[in-house]
């Protein structure tokens, strides 16, 4: 499948901002489920690709003189191997295995995790862990916040695709399995879904699977990974600090959409 993402986001501000920085997660890379066929940023400025410790493409933008506004764009086309079911590094996978502020294990998610994946590590154990959680956390906008760990998406039973992916990830990393988040967009023919979207990656045998606690699903024939990382902070498209401002507005749109292959004769 081949998708063509837009995506732009705009921030104003009440007042002018100083100075800013906006780290960038927004070009995915090459990998065996996924090739990138074009793409670019549109950025106030010239920017410079680096890449980050989790092997995310990143892009650091920074205006050192007054504004009320940034306007980010990304958009390009990525073709998606619909069959490829899992991903090979040769980076180790146990980092991922740390806990973190949004994804430290309580008691109650230890106990979940290990009730519904029956104790067991491998893809199916995880699978049913995944349609536990999401029996459990039913996806309900505007309940949480960025900041909102697990253990409290969890206590509260209510959350979106963020608070879905760090419970899994401390359950899964509670039975000793290598799990990360990702960020990226999901194509869908549900207009009222969110295009932009988060899952959990885990290392199962020797590969990475993913996990789609949202909408259930285990295998990713539609998802294209942006980034990924410990938890939503070292993965989320758009992260940054400013110097002034006041109260700040957001406003992202986003379109994913699949583009028709044309055969070669």
């Amino acid at each position: 499948m081949r998708l063509s993402i837009s995506h732009d986001t705009t921030y104003r501000y009440d007042d002018q901002v100083r100075a800013s920085i906006q780290y960038l997660r927004l070009t995915p890379h090459d990998s065996e489920r996924q090739q990138v066929l074009s793409w670019q940023l549109d950025l106030p400025r010239p920017v410079h690709a680096q890449i980050d410790p989790y092997g995310n493409i990143l892009h650091v933008l920074t205006l050192d003189e007054p504004h009320e506004a940034i306007v980010i764009g990304a958009r390009g086309q990525v073709e998606i191997d619909e069959t490829c079911e899992a991903e090979h590094e040769q980076q180790s996978a146990l980092p991922f295995l740390r806990f973190t502020r949004l994804t430290q294990a309580d008691d109650a998610i230890r106990e979940f995790a290990a009730q519904h994946a029956r104790a067991h590590s491998d893809r199916n154990g995880l699978i049913d862990l995944m349609h536990a959680l999401n029996a459990h956390i039913v996806y309900q906008p505007g309940v949480t916040e960025v900041d909102t760990s697990a253990a409290e998406a969890f206590a509260g039973r209510r959350g979106v695709c963020q608070d879905h992916t760090h419970a899994f990830l401390a359950c899964a990393r509670s039975l000793g399995v290598p799990a990360r988040y990702v960020s990226g967009y999901l194509y869908t023919d549900d207009a009222e879904h969110l295009a932009s979207h988060a899952w959990a990656e885990a290392w199962v045998g020797d590969a990475w699977y993913s996990f789609d606690v949202t909408n259930c699903l285990a295998r990713p024939e539609r998802h294209l990974k942006l980034a990924v990382g410990l938890d939503y902070l070292d993965a989320c498209p758009v992260r940054g600090m400013r110097r002034g401002g006041g109260c700040e507005q957001m406003h992202a749109q986003v379109q994913v959409a699949p583009l028709l292959q044309v055969r070669q004769q």
